[in-house]
């Protein structure tokens, strides 16, 4: 783990641990134009974005050239699917933490600094994630068919 903190006027500061978020993408131009804007909004200051291009035949490229400049691409040389997909992506990416993010997620400004929080905390947890909630209701978690909705009581 590096260093990370700078000095300002003799004092030390802790700066926040990198964070690359990469957002797998195949032809999937409606999704980043309807959720990149939030992940963009997001308040983390050491937060770069990264979309995984998989060889889409869309405009998603184009879009994302004209309209996100400051996102990194990488181009994947065919559709290779959701985990080797990624798996080629993240051999590009250096960050002390990656988020493998769908393109189909809406987060908020502060969503991704209680994660990081937490892992800074305590080095033995390797992964973990933030409260998904369903899209069309905010007050019930999205479970994607895993829980069947049994854990929006708590």
């Amino acid at each position: 783990m590096e260093d990370n903190t700078e000095t300002t006027a003799g004092t030390a500061k802790a700066l926040s641990p990198s964070v690359a978020v990469v957002i797998l993408n195949w032809n999937g131009r409606a999704f980043l134009e309807k959720f990149l804007p939030s992940v963009m909004a997001s308040d983390y200051d050491a937060l770069q974005v990264i979309v995984a291009d998989n060889a889409s035949t869309d405009d998603s490229l184009d879009f994302l050239k004209q309209q996100y400049p400051s996102i990194s691409i990488i181009v994947n040389p065919g559709n290779e699917g959701f985990a080797r997909g990624y798996n080629l992506a993240l051999k590009q990416v250096q960050a002390e933490y990656y988020v493998l993010l769908n393109s189909d997620v809406e987060v908020t400004p502060g969503w991704i600094r209680p994660v990081i929080g937490l892992m800074q905390s305590d080095r033995s947890i390797a992964a973990c994630q933030p409260k998904l909630l369903a899209y069309a209701d905010k007050e019930r978690f999205e479970y994607a068919g895993a829980s069947g909705g049994w854990i929006d009581h708590l």
